[in-house]
């Protein structure tokens, strides 16, 4: 038997799934990661946890599996989160994780040297980090800047030089193309510091001898180019198709489709990650479960939500943002939350809540198809809000297309099929999935 393991590395905890040759899940596990360090702008993380993790998570999961079957393993991680690494893997310092919004000025000189289409012109993303890491004088020669999931992928192959083409969008990398561009030479960084990039999916090389003999994996089994955590959660959903959607019901609500070319309009936050011959067109909105939070209790929106009669529409006329400010599908730092008039009955509130928020992902749909993605033929739904029969009609009655069950909702599982596709199409049919 052929088995393939998906490494989901996140903010608060490592996954790992192991599948079967028929994408079967034989075995998840997880374990615990110290929160980041916070204080205002900065946001870092040890990288050293996330090994420490990695190595509980996977010793669990193999515990219900033998070893010596495993044939391939894929990393994925946060998108953003960046370190700085010499060549035997040592990290220079903590990594700097997605939300890190310390590279203001960084963004700004970016917003001169980068085109509008490129994925770096946020604070946040991966080449803002890099520039400002430059500019405090610590990106000295020799030094690799790598993501969160190229540096375990490092850890288990023992060579620390290489990204994926989704986690390498936001430092600059043009997937189109497949290269990085000319206009990153007018950003000052050394020559050596970038990542050499490959298509998620494809073969990097065998594990290292030293990780085969920890966890008594064969070292014939091989290390595969990983991707991000959205990406592999995608992928874990069964979407296969152009025209095939997901949306994330989490604390944010987030919306991608499958098409056949990639669209970028970063004034929107909508980017493109190449999958296979493919292309996961996405946005995502301040909206979501953040906002219900701030007035009921899990136990609470399952009770009312039962009292909503979901083919009925709300008379409310909400935007509900957990703050001041939207990204997506309106671009508008200033927009203002509208959570009233407060109704006396829970059961009118939420509905209105609800209403408006699905109005938001009818708008976020209609925005992709506007810029040139295929309408959505299905929608899978993650997150915690997926458990949510109500909201799910509601979405339906607005959305007008099949909503259909995610296939699974671990972003490790997606990773694991990452690892056991092709290099070239990760085209897995849906009965492998079923």
């Amino acid at each position: 038997m052929s088995l393939s393991v998906g490494i989901d590395l996140g903010t608060s905890a490592c996954r790992v799934a192991v599948i079967n040759n028929q994408g079967k899940l034989l075995s998840l596990s997880r374990a615990s990661l110290p929160e980041p360090e916070t204080n205002g702008p900065y946001c870092e993380q040890n990288p050293d946890d996330w090994w420490q993790s990695c190595q509980q998570a996977l010793n669990e999961a193999l515990t219900k599996v033998s070893p010596a079957e495993i044939s391939r393993i894929a990393v994925d991680g946060t998108s953003s989160t960046l370190l700085l690494c010499e060549a035997n893997g040592l990290p220079q310092g903590l990594a700097l994780m997605y939300r890190d919004q310390r590279a203001q000025q960084q963004a700004q000189r970016l917003a001169k040297l980068a085109p509008a289409t490129a994925a770096v012109h946020s604070p946040s993303s991966s080449l803002a980090k890099l520039l400002w890491l430059n500019d405090q004088g610590q990106l000295k020669k020799g030094l690799k800047a790598l993501h969160q999931t190229d540096w375990i992928t490092g850890k288990l192959t023992g060579c620390y030089n290489s990204s994926d083409e989704n986690n390498a969008l936001k430092l600059g990398y043009d997937p189109a193309s497949q290269s990085w561009p000319n206009w990153l030479a007018n950003c000052g960084l050394p020559d050596d510091c970038l990542p050499t990039v490959l298509p998620a999916g494809q073969l990097l090389g065998p594990i290292a001898p030293a990780i085969a003999a920890q966890f008594g994996l064969s070292t014939d089994c091989q290390v595969v180019a990983g991707t991000t955590d959205s990406t592999a959660s995608f992928i874990a959903s069964g979407a296969l198709a152009t025209g095939d959607a997901v949306t994330v019901l989490g604390s944010t609500l987030v919306i991608k489709i499958l098409g056949d070319k990639p669209i970028y309009a970063p004034e929107l936050g909508v980017y493109s990650h190449r999958l296979g011959n493919k292309w996961i067109i996405g946005g995502a909105s301040n909206t979501g479960g953040a906002v219900l939070e701030q007035f009921f209790n899990s136990q609470q929106l399952e009770q009312l939500s039962k009292q909503i009669d979901p083919n009925q529409p709300s008379e409310l006329n909400y935007m509900p943002l957990p703050g001041i400010g939207e990204r997506f599908p309106v671009n508008d730092p200033a927009k203002q939350p509208v959570l009233t008039p407060r109704p006396a009955s829970d059961v009118d509130f939420l509905h209105g809540l609800l209403e408006a928020m699905s109005k938001i992902e009818q708008q976020g749909y209609a925005t992709l198809v506007s810029l040139g993605a295929p309408a959505p033929s299905s929608i899978r739904t993650c997150g915690g809000g997926a458990i949510n029969p109500t909201w799910q009609a509601i979405r339906s009655r607005l959305l007008k297309v099949p909503m259909l069950a995610a296939h699974n909702n671990e972003a490790a599982f997606g990773t694991a099929l990452l690892a056991s596709g092709s290099s070239s199409t990760l085209q897995h049919n849906q009965n492998e999935l079923e």
